[in-house]
């Protein structure tokens, strides 16, 4: 019997179905801060672990460095979402530009300082005074520590900045006092190798001292947020399931073995430790959950830069905050 022309027409929309290709996922840039290390931890879980292309999202991650700056990016169209410290987002908002912070990633800034506390002890501020204290010109350690000094009531020529670089002789000779460092990062890396020297270390943290200044963000366009708010909800929703996932202590060993792909060069007890001082930087201690925007320690960061020149008036900071939640 030969087919019936409307069970032919039928047959062709079945098999024109069976061969349709699958929508195209929606790509988007990720400009990250930092390269691939403990501080992009989520980023790299979400990535390989399929959470963007379950969102419909084709996902390219690249590596940040000091040379690479993701507010300027997405100005330029060459990502679509980035990774930017508040200073940043602050500093571009004042010169006009529209960027919008969609979740915080830190809820306390790793960078803190490494001191012997068998030399120095910091119970307050005030024994800051006297001290060899390193700083990097021009970065946030610069504006923190000014910050610390001028709450502290300690004057410049009361102690002695000393201007930092990649090399770390200077305070493994003993000759600085307190070192700025990331820490969970190289604070780990030098905690241990001063303690396998047989040297005790502590870190000082300018959280503990009220001085709340916001680090990563995930930030985007504001035309990007208004225009696409289902994308940036979707990407924001596989990124935090990524930093939820990889923070999760029942998740380390996958965690570690997730970054050991990325980067080879880091022992897997470093990274172990890294992971555990990351979730303690990371995961909101009130229970709130993982990327909750902290309104006030951004208002307080804007006004730290007022105060040190670094803008001439508010931006209004609370406008570039747009929670994805």
């Amino acid at each position: 019997m030969i087919p019936s022309a409307s069970v032919i027409g039928v047959l062709a929309i079945v098999l024109a179905a069976a061969w349709q290709p699958a929508l195209a996922e929606e790509e988007a840039v990720y400009r990250l801060k930092w390269l691939f290390n403990i501080s992009v931890a989520g980023g790299l879980y979400a990535d390989t672990h399929g959470y963007f292309s379950e969102q419909g999202l084709s996902v390219v991650l690249k590596e940040g460095g000091p040379e690479r700056d993701a507010v300027r990016e997405l100005e330029m169209g060459q990502a679509l979402f980035g990774t930017a410290s508040a200073d940043q987002v602050i500093r571009a908002r004042a010169m006009g530009s529209p960027v919008v912070v969609v979740a915080q990633l830190f809820q306390v800034n790793p960078l803190q300082w490494i001191y012997r506390p068998g030399e120095l002890r910091i119970d307050r501020l005030e024994d800051l005074r006297g001290r060899v204290i390193g700083i990097t010109y021009g970065g946030n350690d610069e504006t923190i520590m000014r910050t610390l000094l001028a709450k502290a009531g300690i004057s410049e020529d009361e102690v002695e900045l000393f201007s930092v670089r990649y090399d770390y002789t200077p305070f493994f000779q003993g000759r600085v006092s307190i070192w700025p460092v990331y820490r969970n990062a190289q604070g780990v890396i030098l905690e241990d190798r001063l303690g396998r020297a047989g040297e005790k270390t502590a870190f000082f943290n300018p959280a503990d001292y009220g001085v709340r200044f916001v680090a990563n963000s995930v930030v985007t366009a504001e035309k990007t947020a208004g225009r696409s708010p289902d994308l940036v909800r979707r990407f924001v929703r596989a990124l935090l399931k990524g930093w939820s996932e990889a923070m999760d202590p029942k998740n380390s060993a996958e965690t570690i073995r997730t970054l050991r792909r990325f980067d080879r060069e880091t022992p897997e007890n470093i990274l172990s430790e890294q992971l555990a001082v990351t979730r303690r930087l990371v995961v909101p201690k009130d229970g709130a959950p993982i990327g909750s925007i902290d309104e006030a320690a951004w208002r307080q960061t804007e006004q730290i830069m007022i105060e040190q020149g670094q803008i001439q008036e508010a931006v209004g900071v609370e406008k570039a905050l747009r929670p994805v939640f």
